[in-house]
């Protein structure tokens, strides 16, 4: 088992579901709308802002619109923080992300798709004995998170580090979701969904510098019906992912929401980050939140 190889895989986690890595760039025009919402209650404010997990350094600071909205803040939440390593049980970990004993994922999953993992491992430059204890969910990840920081993007710009990293020692820090819970996440598919998420990978890895110049553009300018278009394109495509969709994202976005809707009931003023691809979509937390009645902004 390599370390550096599971913190690498996790932090990448949901920006790979979503496909969501984006970048800013100087020749595109200045947004009037951002990825960043304003919720209100009859009492309190929250901000919801769409997260970047990999990132290049150049796009700091982020919008003056965004930044005032994280001083404004009392509370800083992100979904889950994999910064503490004290807080990753590496053993309990083992039990559920890699196999144990004699075992592969090459013992589990078809060996058309063994084909294709080790085709992939040799354009990475990878090994195969660096991986081949993988559960297929993880050793999706990874292989994606690989081909990300190929592409040039640093998850430690990602923009729920820079926020925290601002938000020590000044603002209260919690998080909408456990490490664990994001990990029973990916445990409890199947061996059929989990060979299913590995397949979804490898196919878009092969676009996936082409997809993010697509996104680069609609998420700068906070163009949601681009995005949502973009991140929905698989499952429309292949509607066995479904299932998936609905234990990784949706599930978790309804979760979300209500957490939101505890913020709004109290007297301090939160700065939330989550993942972008789940503001979006009529079963993104953002209609989700209109339909409970809160006043919801764009900004």
């Amino acid at each position: 088992m390599n370390k550096q190889t599971i913190k690498l895989s996790l932090i990448v986690s949901f920006l790979v579901i979503c496909l969501f890595s984006v970048f800013a760039q100087d020749s595109l025009p200045q947004p009037e709308k951002h990825f960043l919402w304003k919720v209100q209650s009859k009492t309190n404010e929250v901000y919801v802002l769409g997260s970047i997990h990999y990132l290049r350094k150049e796009v700091y600071p982020l919008h003056e619109k965004i930044e005032n909205a994280f001083e404004r803040s009392d509370v800083l939440v992100v979904e889950a923080s994999v910064d503490d390593e004290k807080r990753i049980d590496l053993q309990k970990l083992a039990g559920t992300a890699f196999y144990l004993g004699n075992e592969t994922f090459e013992d589990h999953v078809s060996p058309e798709t063994c084909d294709l993992v080790k085709k992939e491992l040799v354009e990475l430059g990878i090994p195969l004995d660096l991986v081949q204890k993988q559960k297929p969910w993880l050793l999706a990840m990874t292989l994606a998170s690989f081909e990300i920081s190929k592409l040039g993007f640093d998850p430690n710009y990602g923009a729920d580090k820079y926020f925290v990293s601002k938000a020590t020692g000044r603002k209260k820090i919690l998080e909408l979701e456990s490490f664990d819970y994001q990990i029973a996440l990916f445990s409890k598919l199947s061996e059929k969904e989990q060979e299913l998420f590995l397949l979804y990978i490898l196919k878009d890895i092969k676009v996936l510098e082409r997809e993010l110049n697509r996104l680069v553009q609609a998420w700068t300018l906070g163009d949601i019906k681009s995005v949502e278009s973009i991140i929905k394109k698989s499952v429309k495509e292949d509607k066995r992912l479904t299932p998936i969709y609905e234990k990784l994202i949706y599930e978790r976005n309804r979760n979300m929401a209500s957490k939101i809707e505890d913020y709004l009931k109290t007297k301090e003023t939160y700065f939330v980050i989550v993942g972008a691809g789940h503001l979006v979509g009529s079963k993104g937390i953002i209609e989700i939140l209109k339909r409970k009645g809160f006043t919801i902004e764009q900004l």
